[in-house]
């Protein structure tokens, strides 16, 4: 169980990781690289077309992670674990990824359109990183650690 969690997360860090570069390409295709700029003022300077092209894509990022669980989780709670550790792990390190490549965000207080689906979530980027970090601590205490 344990090596099963551990290669989740290596599957969700991977998938954070190709998501950020889709990001950093999207931002220099648009001409939105500065990392100084402001999500959610950037929103407003992308083309309506382009924010629902980026809607399809989360969606698909959704679909892949509860396929994910759906064909690892042995029962319903199982799957309900694999999907939320794997969504942490992927959420932390897209943060981490953007970080690294392109230096954003800058702060943690920086603000970002966390989803577009249904409609734009935007929070400053230490709610998800901390989130995501309560989640896979609150997994690994809780549904992990008996089997360490």
């Amino acid at each position: 169980m344990l090596l099963q969690f551990i290669v989740l997360a290596l599957f969700g860090m991977a998938m954070a990781h190709v998501e950020g570069v889709v990001v950093v390409y999207l931002r220099k295709a648009i001409g939105l690289l500065d990392p100084k700029v402001d999500n959610r003022q950037a929103l407003d300077q992308v083309p309506r077309r382009y924010v629902q092209i980026e809607m399809t894509r989360e969606a698909a990022t959704i679909v892949m992670l509860v396929s994910l669980a759906w064909l690892m989780g042995e029962n319903l709670l199982h799957q309900i674990m694999v999907f939320l550790w794997t969504f942490a792990f992927w959420d932390l390190f897209y943060y981490v990824s953007l970080y690294l490549l392109i230096g954003w965000p800058p702060k943690l207080t920086t603000t970002d359109v966390l989803f577009l689906i249904p409609r734009p979530w935007i929070a400053p980027v230490w709610f998800p990183l901390g989130v995501s970090s309560l989640t896979i601590i609150l997994i690994f205490l809780l549904y992990l650690l008996p089997y360490c």
